[in-house]
C-alpha cells in the first residue's frame, strides 16, 4: 500500500502550491522592477528572445553552421545574464531577487527530482505519517537508540532477553513487509518496553515509506462500536475502522485492557483473520500471560495469536520503578 493515501495526496496538493507560490511570487518581484528600472525590461526582452533566435536559426542553418551560431546565441545570452545581475547588484539587490524562492533546490519543491520522489518529499510524508500514526509525540522519545536493555543489568536472563528483543525489532522493522514474520506478540508487565518498541518499529516502517497506524486495544474497539451502533446510514463520512484493515502495519497497544464481550471478540477476530488472509503486518501488545490471553479469547483468536505470530516475552522489573528508585 505504501504511503497513508490521504497523507499522500494533501502533502503533494501542498507542494503544488508551495511550488506555484514561489513562482507567483517571483514574478511580482520581477513586475515591482520591471516598473522601477525601463532598462531591465530591455534586459528581460531580449533574454526572452533567445530561445525564437535558436528556431530560427535551425530553419536557416544546418551542420557546424547551425552549431556554431547555436553557441553564439548561447554565449550572447550568458552575457545578458551577466549585464542582468550586474544591474540588479548595482541597484542594491541580489542577483537572484526575481528567481522563485524555493525550500528545496533539487525538486524545486514539486516533491520529485524527475521520476524520483525527493527527500524532502518523503521527510514531509513520514511526518504526517506518525501524526496520522496515532503515537503522536512518542516517537519524538521513543526509539530504537534510546531503548534500554541494560536497566534489566542485574538480571542477566532478563537482560540477554531484551537484548535479543530489541535485535528483532529492528530487523523487523528494517525487513518490513519481508520479515520472515508479519506478526509479532509482544507479552509482559508494564514497564518493560513493549510500548517503546512498537513505536520504534513504527518510526522506522514509517520512514521506510510505510503506512502505519497505532492505537489502543479500548480505542479501536470503541470506533467499531460506533459503526455498528452509532453511525447513521446517511453519514458520509469514511467509515473509522477501515483504517485498520488498510494501513501496511497495524499496532494495537494494551489488548486485554479493554471491556472484553462477545462484540469485542468478534471484531478482534475480524482484525486479526482478514489481515493475516490479506499478508498484513500486526503487532500487539498485551500484559496478559499466555494463559490469560487463553482465557479471555476464544481458541480460533488464540490459536492465530500463537501460531501466526512471533510471540516475545518481556522480561525483568517495571523500569519507571527503578528509575524512581535510582532518584531516590
Amino acid at each position: 500500500m505504501g504511503y497513508n493515501v490521504n497523507n499522500y495526496k494533501r502533502i503533494k496538493q501542498e507542494f503544488s502550491e508551495k511550488h506555484f507560490r514561489a513562482i507567483d511570487l517571483a514574478e511580482i518581484r520581477e513586475a515591482e522592477l520591471h516598473a522601477k528600472f525601463p532598462d531591465l525590461v530591455s534586459i528581460d526582452r531580449a533574454l526572452s528572445e533567445t530561445g525564437f533566435k535558436i528556431i530560427d536559426a535551425a530553419s536557416c542553418y544546418s551542420g557546424e553552421r547551425l552549431e556554431e551560431e547555436i553557441n553564439r546565441l548561447k554565449d550572447e545570452n550568458l552575457a545578458l545574464q551577466n549585464d542582468r545581475a550586474e544591474f540588479l547588484k548595482a541597484n542594491g539587490y541580489p542577483a537572484d531577487y526575481t528567481s522563485p524562492r524555493f525550500d528545496c533546490h533539487i525538486c524545486k519543491d514539486t516533491g520529485y527530482d524527475g521520476i524520483k520522489m525527493c527527500q524532502c518529499m518523503r521527510e514531509a510524508l513520514a511526518m504526517a505519517g506518525y501524526e496520522s500514526s496515532g503515537i503522536g509525540r512518542l516517537i519524538e522519545m521513543q526509539s530504537f537508540d534510546s531503548f534500554e536493555p541494560s536497566y534489566q543489568a542485574e538480571d542477566s536472563r532478563a537482560h540477554e532477553t531484551l537484548k535479543s528483543i530489541l535485535a528483532i525489532c529492528r530487523e523487523y522493522s528494517e525487513q518490513f513487509p519481508d520479515f520472515k514474520y508479519k506478526c509479532l506478540l509482544f507479552i509482559g508487565a508494564t514497564g518493560l518496553g513493549k510500548t517503546h518498541l512498537s513505536t520504534a518499529i513504527a518510526k522506522r516502517v514509517i520512514e521506510r515509506g510505510h503506512d502505519v497506524v497505532y492505537d489502543t486495544a479500548q480505542n479501536i474497539f470503541s470506533d467499531f462500536e460506533y459503526e455498528r451502533f452509532g453511525r447513521s446510514y446517511n453519514n458520509v463520512e469514511e467509515p473509522r475502522t477501515s483504517k485498520y484493515f488498510d494501513c501496511d502495519l497495524l499496532i494495537i497497544d494494551d489488548l486485554g485492557t479493554e471491556l472484553t464481550n462477545q462484540f469485542t471478540i468478534s471484531c478482534l477476530y475480524n482484525i486479526i483473520n482478514t489481515r493475516i488472509n490479506n499478508g498484513k503486518g500486526i503487532i500487539i501488545n498485551t500484559n496478559l500471560s499466555k494463559d490469560e490471553l487463553r482465557k479471555r479469547y476464544a481458541d480460533r483468536i488464540t490459536s492465530r495469536l500463537f501460531g501466526e505470530f512471533l510471540p516475545l516475552l518481556f522480561l525483568g522489573r517495571d523500569v519507571r520503578e527503578k528509575k524512581l528508585e535510582n532518584r531516590n
